[in-house]
């Protein structure tokens, strides 16, 4: 058909509106603390530390965006002071570009690790912004949505049968049909306790409910092996586990694909991994039926997406980890959306850092479902009265 010139130079008007010329003005960096969720790893480092930060990208045309990162604040702050030479004016509606000259020029600085944890909270501010600007879900930036709604996990804490049967039972009434124990006593007192958790857990549920089980390999010093995680993989199944989660150290690459290729329920890891670079040998290797990039850490959305392609090109199935903040959910919930087999995405309960951030909040439907936020960018609205108390009263938003 003929090319509608008209319409194009109208388009062409609203694109330049709209600031395709849009900067980067400022970073901002705040972090969350005075209600850390157990689990949230505030013990290990220390009461003053911070690891749930949430980062700010502000443009010369007032728009903003938002970003999450799951390290600690005064890492992403220093981090910041080195990455903002590289960021400071450049073009706020270029994600990927702009993300990638920052890992480019910040390599010697370690593949990985602290720089790319702060790009990652950049990374997702800026989809923010270039959703925002486009009145367009980042889902849909991305390609397409597959899907309107995912499910969402219940991300829990192990504790001794009783409570944790309860606590079950209660996210039950609240609507969750699928649920994530781990850490806690697994796999560090006894085999039988293991068991006696697991099938607690197991009768909490039903047997229609979708159950994982994370042994936190990730954890400090974690002393279990290959054989101890196949025996425990082999009593998993007669519980019907949906996925062993973490058994081994998260370097134990040749026994990861070793496990994976006997043990007789799917085998998950990867949260703790950094940069496409990072995941394509355990791929490769076959070491994960269910790949976990958490979006906070990873280098964000641009970076995640990749992993979800080399993922599903070799018949890995990409469940993602960025669930410590309202803004790691959300930028999970736009991923699931633009990637066809992703149908999950983590839930960490008892969180006010997820809760209470979001001002429209998450509401689960009759079916368990979280919808996917259809409004521009990430599609939530942050409570700012919130950030204020979590964070002493510092704001994102630059003068």
């Amino acid at each position: 058909p003929a090319i509608d010139w008209r319409t194009c130079k109208i388009a062409a008007t609203l694109w330049g509106e709209m600031g395709v010329g849009m900067r980067i003005r400022e970073v901002r960096t705040v972090g969350l603390r005075g209600a850390t969720p157990e689990g949230g790893w505030s013990n290990e480092l220390g009461p003053d530390d911070v690891v749930h930060t949430l980062v700010a990208v502000n443009t010369d045309e007032g728009l903003v965006g938002y970003g999450s990162v799951f390290t600690s604040e005064a890492l992403v702050r220093s981090a910041l002071a080195v990455l903002e030479p590289l960021y400071s004016s450049e073009n706020a509606l270029e994600p990927e570009r702009v993300c990638e000259k920052l890992r480019q020029n910040t390599f010697w600085q370690g593949r990985g690790g602290a720089i790319t944890h702060a790009i990652s909270g950049i990374d997702i501010a800026l989809w923010d912004v270039l959703g925002k600007a486009t009145g367009q879900p980042v889902g849909r930036l991305l390609g397409g949505r597959y899907r309107e709604r995912v499910l969402p996990y219940a991300s829990l804490l192990m504790e001794e049968p009783g409570p944790l049967s309860e606590h079950l039972v209660s996210l039950g009434e609240q609507g969750f049909r699928a649920f994530k124990i781990g850490w806690g006593p697994f796999g560090r007192k006894s085999v039988k306790l293991d068991e006696t958790l697991v099938k607690a857990a197991r009768e909490a549920v039903s047997d229609e409910a979708l159950l994982a089980v994370d042994a936190g390999g990730s954890d400090a010093f974690w002393r279990q092996g290959y054989k101890w995680a196949l025996r425990t993989a082999r009593m998993l199944d007669d519980y019907g586990v949906a996925w062993f989660e973490e058994p081994l150290d998260p370097d134990a690459l040749e026994d990861y694909a070793a496990l994976r290729r006997i043990a007789p329920v799917p085998i998950s890891g990867g949260e703790v991994l950094t940069r496409r670079q990072s995941f394509e040998p355990y791929i490769k290797a076959g070491a994960f039926d269910i790949v976990q990039p958490d979006v906070t850490k990873v280098g964000g959305i641009s970076e995640e997406r990749r992993i979800g392609w080399t993922a599903e090109e070799n018949g890995v199935r990409m469940i993602p980890h960025g669930w410590n903040t309202a803004v790691g959910l959300a930028a999970d919930l736009q991923l699931a959306s633009a990637l066809s087999k992703t149908d999950l995405v983590e839930y960490k309960t008892g969180s006010p850092y997820i809760d209470e951030v979001d001002a429209g909040g998450w509401k689960l439907d009759e079916d368990g479902m979280l919808a996917i936020p259809s409004a521009p960018g990430l599609g939530l609205e942050l409570d700012h009265d919130a950030v204020a108390r979590f964070s002493g009263g510092r704001s994102l938003h630059g003068g």
